[in-house]
């Protein structure tokens, strides 16, 4: 016969079977240990948690309000702000809920960016009434019944209205955006700032310069000269190679450099030539060495170069990354957190990733609500490798978010409040009006359109 004490030693015995545990509850008699036990049937022993001691899910259930598919909160409004930060413009979006929950994101500025708050002033009719909470419905709402896959507009607006619902999440239980992705998985975001220079000693100047104010570990910057889509190829390469040199001796044998060629290279062959003339200077890596439309020939030239090859800030949603990954065309993807979808949809590109050992370095040319969206998904994500940065201590930057966060010796640190962990500065989006711009234009020597 089982006691209610021998009873307790096999329900915690991990090698008592089920059956055998759940056949003897019923034999259980009174005890004399002060206990009064009835007799129990298995129906009442599953329902009141065993030998009448109560279950701490069952507590929790009783006292833990359950989602019903009824939304708690509801979008009301979703506002769009451009704003010139200097050269271009910031697209911050904002959605508003009937509960006082605003949730912040940044769209990217694709220039015009016109079209872009015009998408996202179309979506919101898609989106008023939802419940915010639900990302991945709202996601699927947009991207799906857009119908043809976006480019890069509506990509933009998808991910900035993305950002914002994360943020509401986060705001709505308590958490930063983070802690509902997965948690942290580092301490602080290892981060890099592009500079340049129109000689190479200009260059090395502008590089221990950064270094020195901001304690970086890892610059980026171009190979080629200004204006060399009109100069003659070898003059290329061979300015090139000098740039690489100065920035290697200005900075030492330990801080990591990128270079990056910024697509405008239209020919596999010549990219090789300006690896070749840059490799003495052992680059971090070689950042899209030719253009990402064809994946065969970005491939090929990974398989011929000794420099990590990095792509992918042109990119969007996990549908263009999966043939980069499948055909093993880059060491290092660079998807764009206000344009390939949003920091989940990041997520989900950078799991497919880590599966085929490709290391994450998101593209980050945008404004301080970027960069800390950014710092959310590299604390959440395993093969993060570093983060393009530019500082946020000067105007008008430092004053469109409050308290922004600050680089410390090359690191950011990762918030601990809800949502995003610091808010915009709407009042401040008055004294940066947007002003029309486009990227410029390049032409070859004999006039023709060439690439930026």
């Amino acid at each position: 016969m089982f006691t209610p004490k021998s009873l307790r030693r096999l329900a915690t015995d991990p090698k008592a079977s089920r059956r055998k545990f759940l056949l003897q509850i019923e034999k259980v008699k009174p005890q004399p240990d002060g206990i009064d036990y009835p007799h129990m049937k298995r129906r009442d022993f599953l329902q009141t948690g065993a030998i009448g001691l109560p279950l701490q899910a069952q507590a929790m259930a009783q006292s833990t309000p359950r989602y019903n598919g009824k939304p708690a909160l509801k979008i009301t409004d979703i506002q769009t702000f451009l704003v010139n930060a200097g050269g271009r413009n910031l697209c911050f979006v904002k959605v508003l809920t009937d509960q006082g929950i605003d949730g912040w994101g940044e769209a990217y500025s694709v220039g015009p960016d016109e079209a872009t708050v015009a998408t996202i002033k179309d979506f919101k009719g898609w989106l008023v009434g939802k419940d915010p909470r639900n990302v991945e419905y709202l996601w699927a709402t947009m991207y799906n019944f857009t119908r043809f896959p976006g480019g890069a507009v509506i990509n933009a607006a998808i991910s900035g209205i993305e950002h914002a619902l994360w943020d509401i999440s986060g705001k709505a239980a308590g958490l930063p955006v983070y802690m509902l992705l997965g948690g942290k998985c580092r301490d602080k975001v290892r981060v890099y700032q592009g500079t340049g220079g129109a000689t190479p000693q200009q260059l090395a100047e502008n590089c221990k310069r950064l270094i020195a104010k901001y304690g970086y570990t890892a610059l980026k910057m171009a190979p080629h000269p200004n204006g060399s889509q009109s100069m003659p190829w070898n003059a290329v390469t061979r300015a090139a190679g000098q740039r690489a040199e100065a920035a290697r001796n200005a900075v030492g044998p330990d801080i990591d450099l990128g270079f990056d060629a910024h697509a405008t290279i239209f020919e596999p062959i010549r990219a090789f030539n300006m690896a070749e003339a840059i490799r003495p200077a052992t680059p971090y890596f070689i950042e899209e060495p030719i253009r990402m439309e064809n994946v065969d020939a970005l491939q090929t030239l990974k398989q011929k170069i000794n420099i990590p090859l990095a792509t992918g800030e042109c990119l969007y949603t996990k549908f263009d990354f999966r043939q980069i990954l499948a055909k093993q065309a880059a060491d290092i993807i660079q998807p764009d957190i206000c344009l390939a979808g949003g920091i989940m949809e990041l997520k989900k590109i950078a799991a497919m990733a880590e599966a085929h050992y490709v290391v994450v370095a998101p593209h980050n040319p945008m404004g301080p609500l970027a960069t800390m969206i950014n710092v959310h998904f590299a604390a959440s994500t395993p093969n993060f490798l570093i983060l393009e940065y530019h500082p946020d201590d000067e105007s008008p930057r430092k004053n469109l978010i409050k308290d922004p966060v600050m680089v410390k010796d090359g690191y950011l640190p990762i918030p601990d409040k809800p949502g995003w962990g610091y808010e915009v500065n709407q009042e401040a989006f008055a004294h940066y009006p947007p002003k029309p711009w486009h990227r410029g234009f390049a032409y070859g020597a004999d006039g023709a359109p060439d690439y930026i």
